[in-house]
Order: C-alpha cells, then sequence, then structure tokens
C-alpha cells in the first residue's frame, strides 16, 4: 500500500480543495468525513477515485477520535496529513447549549493534536507533512463566536509550537484564512453579508497552504485580502477591535 494523506472533514469546503490538488500532486488519499454520503460524492468526483479511499468518524465526540485513529492503523504508511474538520457556532455563549460548545472545541482543536499524535511515528518515519487549517479568527477574541475563536488560537499556537519541534522531520503549515465561501456559515448560522468584503476563495487558500508546504512550512495567510485583514488585526488595538468586532458579530 503507498503512502497516503489524510484530509479530515473532506466532504466540503477546504476538504475538498485539498482532495482536489492533493490528487493532482501524485498522492493517494484518506478522505474522512461524518457524512458518508457527501464523502463518496467527493470522491467519485475526484480525477482516479479508485485510488482512494474513506474513513466515517465523528471527531466531536472522543470516541469518534478513537474510532478513526483505530481505523488508520491498518491505512499502512501514512506521509501526510491535513487537519482540516471544524466548524463554529454562531451567537451568544451564554445561549448556546454548552454540549455544542465542547463539540466545536474537540473538533476544531482537541481531535487535531489527538489524531497527529497518532499519525507522528509514520509521519516522522516518511519525513512528511502536516498542514493545519486554523483561521484568522484565531488571532482575535471574538464576541458571538468565543469558542470557535479559541479553539482556532489554541490550534495555531500549538501548530506554530510543533512546527518548531519538527523541524528537519515533518513539515508544518499553519494555514490562518479568513472569510471564504466554504459552507461554514450555513453551519455556524451566521448571517450572510459578514466578511464580504475580504472573502477569498478555497481553491487560493489551499494553493497558498501547498506553497508554503513546498517552501518548507510555515505560518500562512492566504491571499492579498485576508493577508490585508491579518495587518488590520495587528495595528488595531485590542480594545477596539473588541468593540468593532461586538457589533458587526451582533446582528
Amino acid at each position: 500500500m503507498p503512502p497516503s494523506v489524510l484530509i479530515t472533514g473532506a466532504s466540503g469546503g477546504f476538504g475538498t480543495e485539498f482532495a482536489r490538488q492533493l490528487e493532482t500532486m501524485g498522492f493517494d488519499l484518506i478522505l474522512h468525513g461524518r457524512d458518508r454520503a457527501r464523502l463518496q460524492l467527493v470522491l467519485e468526483g475526484l480525477l482516479q477515485p479508485e485510488r482512494h479511499r474513506c474513513l466515517c468518524a465523528d471527531l466531536s465526540l472522543p470516541q469518534g477520535q478513537a474510532e478513526l485513529i483505530e481505523q488508520l492503523q491498518a491505512e499502512g504508511k501514512i506521509t501526510g496529513l491535513v487537519n482540516n474538520a471544524g466548524f463554529g457556532i454562531w451567537g451568544l455563549f451564554a445561549e448556546k447549549q454548552g454540549v455544542a460548545q465542547l463539540d466545536v472545541l474537540n473538533t476544531d482543536f482537541i481531535a487535531p493534536v489527538a489524531i497527529t499524535h497518532a499519525l507522528l511515528p509514520s509521519l516522522t518515519k516518511q519525513r512528511g507533512f502536516i498542514i493545519n487549517v486554523s483561521s484568522l479568527a484565531g488571532e482575535t477574541p471574538l464576541p458571538h463566536m468565543s469558542t470557535y475563536a479559541a479553539a482556532k488560537a489554541g490550534l495555531s499556537y500549538w501548530s506554530e509550537a510543533l512546527r518548531m519541534e519538527l523541524k528537519g522531520k515533518v513539515t508544518v503549515v499553519t494555514l490562518a484564512p479568513g472569510p471564504s465561501p466554504t459552507g461554514f456559515r450555513d453551519v455556524s448560522g451566521m448571517k450572510a453579508g459578514k466578511g464580504r468584503l475580504f472573502r477569498t476563495s478555497a481553491a487560493t487558500v489551499v494553493s497558498a497552504s501547498l506553497a508554503t508546504l513546498r517552501r518548507g512550512g510555515g505560518f500562512c495567510v492566504p491571499g492579498a485580502r485576508h493577508k490585508m485583514l491579518y495587518v488590520l488585526q495587528k495595528l488595531v488595538p485590542r480594545r477596539i477591535a473588541l468593540r468593532i468586532m461586538a457589533d458587526h458579530l451582533r446582528h
């Protein structure tokens, strides 16, 4: 069995685009998702679906994480990992169910840590790579999306520390995109129109991350619009940014 790349959350958005672009680079793929029917559609849309395979598990549950890791033990050599699965919840923290908030933390942060730790022996042996799909939401607190921003902040900090620990052994990319038309808003419940000025296509985001991978890894803010947003986040004092984001995301 040839070395493969695991893509979590491959049934839509960035995950599907990663599948398309990584296939053209010659990789065999392990596509993960929660919805088997949607995952099958992604598989059938690839150029050579017979080369790839699908695994289903719910990463919001510790049991689902364990099930996926157990399935991966039988997959042979894994040379690449794209920790892409994730979602957010829009609204006031006090008004959203606690279980749903924990699901965000489990899917967006805990699952990538658990999966990476389990696959690290194979990734190290193959001198492979990890792409952690974080977000510019992790660069500043976000009222009305507090748990999502916290999860992505944790993912970015962990990913960047891991990049230094694994230097020369495994190439690590921390991908931090801003608003993109991926279906994220529909899942989160966020109203349409938020962040329209800064939207960047999934194809551009994924291409930028793979270019960073070819350069040896690093922190990747993809596209001119997202870079502009990142600079604004760094220039505006936090106390002002908090008021702006609270007002922007409230409506």
